[in-house]
């Protein structure tokens, strides 16, 4: 028999966020509802997905990196100022 997931409204997971969230963490598995119309499912996160972190923003500085820094690093191709040595102009 095949489980078929919960079925709860938008509104009681805005007011109930914790809740569900530790829920989906012990595998269960919602639909959220916005007058009585699907519009998306909550589902755990299978582990053989094999997650992979590509960069920690916290090892260059401590609390992460203004994500301003890192866009304009993307667009402008330079290193954020939070990793610049000081005084180096980037």
């Amino acid at each position: 028999m095949k489980y078929s997931p919960k079925i709860i409204g938008l509104k009681l997971l805005r007011e109930k966020m914790g809740e569900y969230a530790t829920k989906v963490a012990r595998g269960e598995s919602f639909i959220v509802v916005k007058q009585s119309k699907p519009l998306f499912r909550i589902t755990p996160v299978d582990e053989e997905e094999n997650w992979e972190t590509l960069i920690d923003f916290t090892k260059i500085k401590k609390g992460g990196v203004p994500v301003e820094e890192i866009l304009g690093a993307i667009h402008y191709g330079r290193t954020p100022k939070s990793h610049s040595k000081a005084g180096q102009r980037t």
